[in-house]
């Protein structure tokens, strides 16, 4: 397909009702209002081509954005690419997941989560935080540096409350990710998660909930499923 096609797809794909959902949470002009569901129906095609999987993004149009972190292959991603789309990503749904999936599960997924933890951007700070969090639901532990999660903790124990709003949505994510995914952690994590307590994120005109950790691990724990890694963080 080309990528001609593939816009019209989505467009045929598109809703007045799922569009003016996606307003409510942050999209903006131009994008068609695809569900995600119907979206993946076009996954196969795209994928089979991916200069045009990374052509998607370059659109700017939300839909395609969200459509090229489906399609393109995190293991060919550039680390100038990531940065770019990073810069690029100009609402949570594209930052948080977008580019934080693919980020993830790149070749650059510490680096970029690293630098991007520590910019002034707010965007740009949630995505690092989700790019950490979703490194650790896929990466085999022996892989992962604990006493620098360890610290990150202790940092989101520290200021978490005085952060910026979507960096407070992600870092509770991130202290749920380590209780979830981390097991030589995770007494410290249910530990910072009963500090922390309730987050408080404003999610605009939207029925959207922050997870309480402490409730969402428990849960996780109960299922026998703590340190049950995922395969893939692209969904």
């Amino acid at each position: 397909m080309t990528l001609e096609e593939v816009m019209g797809k989505l467009e045929e794909m598109g809703s007045e009702q799922t569009k003016n959902t996606f307003l409510r949470h942050g999209a903006k002009e131009p994008f068609f209002g695809v569900k995600v569901g119907d979206m993946k129906k076009l996954v196969k095609d795209v994928k089979k081509d991916q200069d045009v999987a990374r052509a998607l993004y370059a659109t700017g149009n939300s839909d395609a954005m969200y459509l090229a972190g489906l399609t393109v292959n995190p293991k060919t991603a550039t680390k100038e690419m990531l940065q770019e789309w990073a810069r690029d990503a100009y609402w949570y749904m594209i930052a948080e997941y977008t580019v934080a999936w693919i980020a993830a599960e790149s070749p650059y997924a510490m680096e970029l989560a690293r630098e991007w933890i520590q910019s002034p951007d707010e965007q740009i700070a949630t995505c690092g935080w989700s790019t950490y969090a979703n490194f650790l639901a896929i990466t085999p532990n022996d892989q992962l540096d604990l006493e620098e999660i360890s610290v990150l903790l202790r940092q989101i124990e520290d200021g978490i409350h005085e952060e910026r709003n979507r960096v407070r949505y992600n870092m509770n994510a991130f202290v749920i990710a380590v209780g979830c995914y981390v097991p030589p952690l995770f007494a410290e994590a249910v530990r910072v998660a009963e500090k922390i307590g309730k987050v408080h994120v404003n999610v605009g005109q939207t029925a959207c909930k922050v997870p309480l950790a402490t409730e969402y691990i428990d849960k996780v724990e109960q299922m026998g499923r703590v340190g049950k890694k995922k395969t893939t963080c692209i969904c």
